[in-house]
């Protein structure tokens, strides 16, 4: 008898320290994502979200967190991880799957974004009218974006005026993106934001496209020590992300469960994603600047000359929507009215 108990206290302790929230939980969740457990979106939103469950739920949900792709594959496999079951939830941006998505591109379009608060409630608002065809093979919690995207270059390769971009050879987030630092003069290089300090520091690329937020994990203030905004109301660009949860373990879940997760779902959800966001600017920036690195806000007359060149990419974006059967400026009108609807 002592044995057993023995086991099983050791049982229960064990399943503490890998992250279950309870040994008597009904519903175990699995949540895999790409980035460490300190950056911003899993400290600040999945790992209180995830505690938030299991307190709603009485712990009946236990909800066990995988960062940094601790169960295998690469970030552009998480959409397929989560759809086919391999996992339960999952964490990921829509640009890691060029094209696959293509509704959801409209809110990566130059000079749309505002803070990631008010652009992620708009996609959120967007998500709901438009994704939902492209998403039905996911049970979707939320989808948001990151604040004002920026520029940040090596020592060497400051990024002051339009034609500083020519032939820089710059790390993007999508394919909407990379298309925009094109049209920009730049040479654009797609990989996971997990990639950047390697290829920094190996001169593979001469910098990349971030919001502040994510700059200190991955020691932007240290690689690339020259930073380039805009003027104006409007960042450069933002990056998308969905919240997702296979939708057979949502449906397996009884009605009583399914309405803690909806309780945690929706429009609250991307607005905590986006405030999260917005904070990590915050610090991300006073690292910059504590370090002693170079912001370049680039004035409104620069600023419009960036917007122009921005131009061709939207109306290119567009077309494609028409293409395929789908209304780019009924999309790309919408996306910029919610956005400007929750910015006010």
């Amino acid at each position: 008898m002592l044995r057993q108990f023995l086991i099983a206290g050791l049982s229960g302790a064990a399943l503490c320290l890998t992250g279950a929230a309870s040994f008597a939980a009904d519903v175990t969740l699995k949540l895999h994502q790409m980035l460490p457990p300190q950056a911003t979106i899993p400290s600040k939103v999945l790992q209180p979200w995830a505690e938030k469950i299991q307190a709603d739920s009485g712990g009946r949900i236990a909800v066990e967190l995988y960062p940094a792709m601790q169960l295998g594959g690469k970030p552009s496999d998480l959409v397929d991880q989560v759809k086919d079951g391999v996992v339960d939830l999952t964490w990921t941006l829509f640009g890691y799957t060029p094209g696959r998505f293509p509704k959801s591109e409209a809110f990566e379009l130059p000079f749309m974004v505002t803070t990631a608060e008010a652009t992620s409630v708009a996609f959120q608002e967007y998500a709901d009218k438009h994704l939902k065809d492209e998403l039905a093979e996911y049970h979707v919690l939320a989808v948001h974006t990151h604040g004002p995207g920026l520029i940040h270059t090596i020592a060497s390769k400051p990024v002051q005026k339009l034609e500083d971009m020519q032939g820089l050879k710059l790390r993007g987030t999508s394919k909407v993106v990379n298309q925009m630092l094109e049209a920009m003069g730049a040479s654009a290089v797609g990989m996971p934001v997990t990639a950047v300090p390697e290829s920094l520091s190996k001169s593979v690329i001469d910098g990349s496209v971030v919001p502040w937020e994510v700059t200190p994990a991955i020691k932007i203030a240290e690689l690339a020590p020259n930073h380039t905004g805009f003027s104006g109301s409007t960042g450069l660009y933002t990056g998308t992300f969905v919240f997702a949860m296979n939708k057979d373990s949502y449906d397996a879940l009884p009605d009583d469960l399914k309405k803690i997760i909806d309780d945690n779902s929706g429009k609250e959800l991307a607005r905590l994603f986006g405030k999260a966001m917005d904070e990590g600017d915050v610090r991300g920036k006073d690292i910059a600047d504590k370090a002693g690195n170079t912001t370049y806000t680039l004035d409104e007359a620069e600023t419009a000359r960036w917007k122009a060149a921005g131009e061709a990419v939207t109306k290119a974006w567009i077309a494609e929507m028409d293409g395929k059967g789908l209304d780019g400026t009924t999309l790309y009108n919408d996306a910029l009215a919610l956005i400007q609807a929750n910015s006010k």
